[in-house]
């Protein structure tokens, strides 16, 4: 006979808007001081407004980024640009974010979360209007670091304001919105930005952030001020997480092509990585948060992020080559195969939410991980021969499926493992992890085009990424409490 240690599990959660949840209570419980980390979420009518400017500022952001990679031609052609110096427009942009999300984190719990997401607002809008502005590609590479600056402070400190806006009941249901809003905007930026490329040249591409930057900036008053943690930033740990992250993109980016340079950008990586966990190592609040990791649960998800992350990356690269070079699709094609993949991540993401108050999280995450390797295999094994159309439709549909059902219980999970004052901790941890996730990936699938013939190189990539995701799902199951078996009968009182 069985039982579980621990039967607790996540309650019901309810959906975000006031149509989808129109009897949410509001919570006013204070304590003496009156402050809103006290609070278990803000007073409903304010509620709204913050999750606009939350959920409006990923919008914001995840949508420039997906925008700027279908404006790539023809902002070199514009700037007269070899299309090797052009794809910095993308890399500085990827790199001010890596190098500055824990650092994010760190000033928004030394000044406080809404004041640093306001100004990650603030300086994403100016520095979008530069880049329309831009003469030269050297100005808009420099404009898209300050995007990036922006850019890191919103993905860090999201999550920390969702965890003081909504009551922790309801947290899961918003974590869930937030990947489903990421997913949305990732799928829609190709269609928008050659939309308005269509129309118009590729400045305006940056230009409609003004008024949608605005409209955000005027949001924030809504969000929550929760307490600030008063400790002092350290800036050599700051230029060290920088230096670490920086080495690594680029040496993974530079590694198929030039080896030696690479794995000494690589090398400088670890040694800096070394170096900073050495100085942060004593104390309480770490810049890379250690007092984190060191909780088993925390752990987990971080690694199982990383994993799936990489598995993601690796489908998303091959598939586009195997679709086109093996199947002999268009590029329209093409698009249309890929896209069931984020509309699934759309609706497992709630789905996955609500179904975390009867199923542990390990549980979910073990099978979104478990369906992800599954899609990336199906792909990877089918015959290239005959009509494939349909299902290759459902396999990359199956692995969004499974990815939405990892991403919300994995985040919801990451979030909870950490005290309340060290969420933007936790949040720049998980945009950290996932960002590593993609770089693997990215590393991994470059380094197989190096070494091996397309169409082996693709069945490789897919394979390896199928295994990533697997792997990410068989870490989640450490989260589990395994039954353990009752005492005899004749022992028992």
């Amino acid at each position: 006979m069985l039982r579980w240690r621990n039967r607790a599990r996540p309650p019901v959660l309810h959906m975000l808007s006031p149509v989808l949840e129109p009897n949410a209570p509001t919570v006013s419980r204070r304590t003496g001081s009156g402050t809103e980390d006290e609070l278990d979420g803000l007073p409903l009518p304010r509620r709204y407004a913050a999750v606009a400017a939350i959920l409006g500022a990923v919008v914001l952001v995840v949508l420039d980024g997906a925008i700027a990679n279908v404006a790539l031609p023809s902002i070199a052609q514009q700037l007269h640009a070899a299309p090797a110096d052009a794809v910095w427009i993308v890399t500085a942009y990827q790199l001010a974010v890596v190098m500055f999300l824990l650092p994010a984190a760190a000033v928004g719990e030394r000044l406080g979360y809404r004041r640093v997401f306001a100004a990650g607002i603030a300086l994403f809008t100016a520095a979008s209007v530069l880049c329309a502005l831009a003469p030269s590609l050297p100005w808009l590479v420099a404009a898209r670091c300050l995007q990036g600056l922006g850019s890191a402070a919103v993905m860090s400190l999201g999550l920390a304001l969702l965890r003081f806006t909504y009551p922790r009941r309801l947290l899961g249901q918003a974590i869930a919105w937030n990947a489903l809003v990421i997913a949305g905007a990732s799928a829609a930026g190709p269609a928008v930005g050659a939309g308005l490329l269509s129309v118009a040249s590729w400045p305006w591409l940056f230009a409609v952030n003004l008024p949608l930057g605005v409209l955000v900036l005027a949001a924030c008053a809504g969000l929550p001020r929760p307490q600030v943690s008063g400790r002092r930033l350290d800036v050599v740990s700051i230029a060290l997480n920088a230096i670490m992250f920086a080495a690594f993109v680029l040496g993974s980016d530079r590694l198929p092509s030039s080896p030696w340079y690479g794995a000494a950008l690589l090398a400088a990586s670890v040694v800096s990585m070394v170096l900073l966990v050495r100085r942060e190592m004593p104390k309480s609040a770490p810049l890379i948060p250690l007092d984190l990791l060191r909780v088993p649960s925390f752990r987990v998800s971080i690694v199982a992020s990383v994993c799936c992350f990489t598995g993601q990356m690796m489908g998303y690269v091959a598939l586009p080559f195997y679709f086109q070079h093996e199947l002999g699709l268009s590029t329209m094609d093409t698009g249309l195969l890929m896209t069931p993949w984020p509309l699934a991540v759309m609706v497992a993401a709630p789905l996955s939410a609500r179904l975390a108050r009867r199923v542990p999280t390990g549980w979910l995450c073990a099978v979104g991980g478990g369906c992800l390797a599954l899609g990336l295999a199906l792909c990877a094994a089918w015959p290239i021969h005959g009509n494939a159309w349909l299902p290759m439709a459902i396999f990359t549909g199956l692995a969004g499926l499974g990815f939405g059902f990892f991403q919300t219980p994995n985040n919801q999970n990451m979030l909870f493992s950490a005290p309340k004052e060290r969420s933007g901790a936790a949040g720049g941890a998980q945009g950290t992890a996932r960002l590593t996730g993609l770089t693997l990936g990215s590393l991994w699938i470059g380094l197989l085009f190096a070494l091996l013939p397309s169409l082996r190189a693709v069945h490789w990539g897919l394979t390896f990424a199928a295994l990533a995701a697997l792997a990410g799902g068989a870490v989640s199951l450490l989260r589990i409490d395994w039954p353990q078996p009752l005492p005899r009968r004749s022992s028992w009182p």
